[in-house]
């Protein structure tokens, strides 16, 4: 499963990490949809299932060449790095357009995902009754959990822990969002916003020679939060590759039936024509912890076709489509 790369390749596979991690930070959207159309997901899934007690026993002997070849860590760092990367990066990038072209951002990750359907969809093979049979049951688990209510925030760690566990299945399982995932556990904001602005600021104080946020009490708050989170992730990362790297190798048709079913299941997440519904208690809004209204589920409707934002909103669709066919037909040439 190891393969060997030159310069651009490693250049390449980066931007591919950061396509994933800013996919992973964005609701709906999910990173190992990235990682399938953009063909190393069961490489990735081959790597960390490399992490385990084989690997240990090599990096406490001292054997680092060994260990860091077993697990197959040229490719790790270099698409994790450009996840981490992009959480600083291409992700402000997103929340930026995500606040100020809500839709068009919604309508292009929508054709991407119709376009991700085809693409995987294609060379498929044979459409068994099973086959069928798994479509459905994924499908309709992606459509159930587009429904589903969002929780209120909890900060306790231990509900952290699981979060990261949960919340990381984005990254393993195409077409289910762990980002999504986070907001109906109502964490969201709380792990992929606050925690990550707060890590920014306290590495980019220290790295100019302020050490002050070490001593500030809800700095530190965060910073924790953030650390059993990223050890929850680490943790489900390994363990969820496991079992996916076992089914995989027994029923790889099945399952990746019903990754396809997640995927289409996933449009009614990103389906752009929506509006937030906000948690209300006798006539009044409901707020979290930091005064924001809570949100409970969102209104879907069809777009009003006489409005020329709806005729944008179709164009960043085929713009979604195209990009992924482009992709197709790049990795074609390349074969």
């Amino acid at each position: 499963m190891q393969k060997e790369r030159n310069f651009i390749d490693k250049i390449y596979l980066f931007l591919k990490g950061l396509a994933m991690g800013a996919a992973n930070k964005v609701p709906g959207v999910s990173g190992g949809t990235v990682s399938f159309v953009f063909g190393f997901y069961e490489e990735l899934i081959y790597s960390f299932r490399k992490v385990n007690l084989k690997a240990l026993k090599l990096l406490f002997n001292g054997r680092f060449k060994s260990f860091f070849r077993y697990i197959n860590a040229q490719f790790l760092l270099l698409i994790m790095g450009g996840s981490i990367f992009s959480y600083f990066s291409v992700s402000l990038v997103l929340d930026y357009f995500l606040i100020n072209y809500e839709l068009y951002v919604w309508s292009w990750f929508f054709g991407m995902i119709i376009g991700s359907i085809y693409y995987i969809g294609k060379d498929f093979g044979e459409w068994s009754f099973k086959n069928i049979l798994s479509l459905i049951i994924g499908t309709s688990i992606g459509i159930a959990i587009s429904f589903l209510t969002p929780a209120t925030e909890n900060d306790n760690l231990w509900f952290v822990f699981v979060c990261g566990i949960i919340g990381v299945s984005g990254m393993t399982l195409p077409g289910l969002s762990g980002s999504f995932i986070l907001i109906l556990l109502g964490n969201y904001v709380l792990l992929l916003v606050d925690s990550v602005n707060v890590l920014f600021n306290v590495i980019t104080s220290i790295l100019s020679g302020n050490f002050n946020a070490l001593s500030d009490p809800i700095k530190m708050r965060y910073l924790k939060i953030i650390s059993v989170f990223t050890a929850g992730s680490a943790f489900g990362l390994v363990s969820i590759s496991h079992i996916l790297g076992y089914v995989l190798k027994r029923w790889h048709q099945i399952v990746n039936a019903v990754i396809i079913g997640f995927i289409t299941g996933s449009l009614g997440i990103v389906w752009p024509w929506k509006k937030a519904i906000y948690l209300q208690e006798k006539g009044n809004y409901l707020i979290d912890k930091k005064g924001n209204k809570i949100v409970e589920n969102y209104e879907r409707f069809i777009p009003d076709f006489s409005n020329s934002e709806t005729w944008f909103a179709g164009f960043y669709i085929i713009l979604g489509i195209a990009l992924i066919l482009v992709i197709d037909f790049y990795g074609r040439k390349k074969k």
